[in-house]
């Protein structure tokens, strides 16, 4: 008798266990680049820690083709979340792509702007003449530089700038073929490992710049409201992980990621500028949160720039729904 009753418990326990199994939620979360860049650490954190699993959610990463295809693939639904920057909806919401910033990672900005010490440059006003390195002419990193070189009197003209990619940014800039770059945490500090000094100036001191940014389409806001709050609650749980103590969350990282084994020390100096130059709140803002003047700066600028020719109202292009 006591045999059946603990064999009808075990199942039941099995049944019960198999029901909360099933029972969490599916999200597909679309990267623009590889899903090991230390820049999605929080994204991988979360992932590995349980934080997404606590809150319900059975999440799978996959990798887009950069940030229009993140956009395009989240705004038709192919994906449920993706990941951009927080002025990617100013710039393909114009053509029709339904989606807005649900959580923007640090109340600072992701790109900076950095320059060989070598070069003589001390800030935007030394940029004249000088060769800048870019990922591409479609990028946060161009735009923000439009926006640097704007805060001295500068226009592109007056420099060479070189959409490189990445890997192109880091060895021009260490065999010295560019002066300057806009970047982020990573490529400066590779270029820094390679023993080249640089100096750097985060590109919010004089432009509006943002941070990463989670997105989602109008409709995933509307019908799953419950799931995004699980999955930026999740999100900006590792990043206050990494806020708490950067040297334990890079040793966590790197268990996690077997491409990373052995660069403890470099995965903690990036985690560190990330702490540093990225997460820190802004005034006022929560971490997570959106600054609808900020977005407004950048979204005029962007305008009087050529970069977007139709303004957005700026309600449509960000909720703080989900980090309140």
């Amino acid at each position: 008798m006591k045999r059946l009753l603990l064999n009808a418990l075990v199942a039941a326990a099995l049944v019960l266990s198999a029901g909360a199994a099933s029972a969490a939620e599916k999200v597909t979360y679309l990267f623009p680049a590889p899903d090991f860049l230390p820049a999605f650490a929080p994204f991988q954190l979360a992932l590995h820690k349980g934080y997404f699993k606590d809150a319900g959610l059975d999440v799978t990463f996959r990798v887009g083709k950069g940030g229009a295809d993140v956009a395009t693939q989240v705004a038709v639904g192919n994906a449920d979340l993706g990941g951009g920057i927080g002025d990617t909806p100013i710039i393909v919401r114009a053509n029709g792509l339904k989606i807005r910033g649900v959580a923007l990672l640090g109340g600072r900005g992701l790109t900076q702007l950095a320059w060989r010490e070598d070069s003589g440059i001390k800030g935007p006003a030394d940029l004249k003449g000088k060769a800048i390195g870019v990922l591409s002419f479609q990028d946060t990193t161009y735009y923000n530089l439009l926006g640097v070189l704007a805060s001295a009197g500068l226009k592109k003209s007056d420099v060479n700038i070189e959409a490189v990619g990445a890997g192109g940014i880091i060895q021009l800039t260490i065999a010295g073929k560019l002066q300057a770059m806009s970047a982020v945490p990573e490529w400066i500090a590779a270029v820094e490992g390679a023993g080249v000094k640089l100096g750097q100036m985060p590109v919010d001191k004089v432009f509006p710049a943002m941070a990463q940014a989670i997105i989602a389409s109008d409709k995933t806001v509307k019908d799953r409201p419950k799931m995004v709050k699980g999955f930026v609650g999740a999100v900006l749980h590792a990043i206050r992980d990494i806020e708490t103590d950067p040297a334990k969350a890079a040793k966590d990282y790197v268990s996690f990621l077997p491409q990373h084994k052995g660069k403890e020390a470099q995965i903690e100096g990036i985690l560190r500028a990330y702490d540093k130059e990225v997460y820190p709140e802004a005034k006022g803002e929560p971490l997570g949160s959106f600054d609808p003047a900020r977005i407004a700066k950048v979204q005029k600028f962007y305008l009087d720039a050529g970069i977007v020719r139709t303004a957005v109202p700026v309600d449509d292009l960000y909720t703080n729904a989900f980090v309140k």
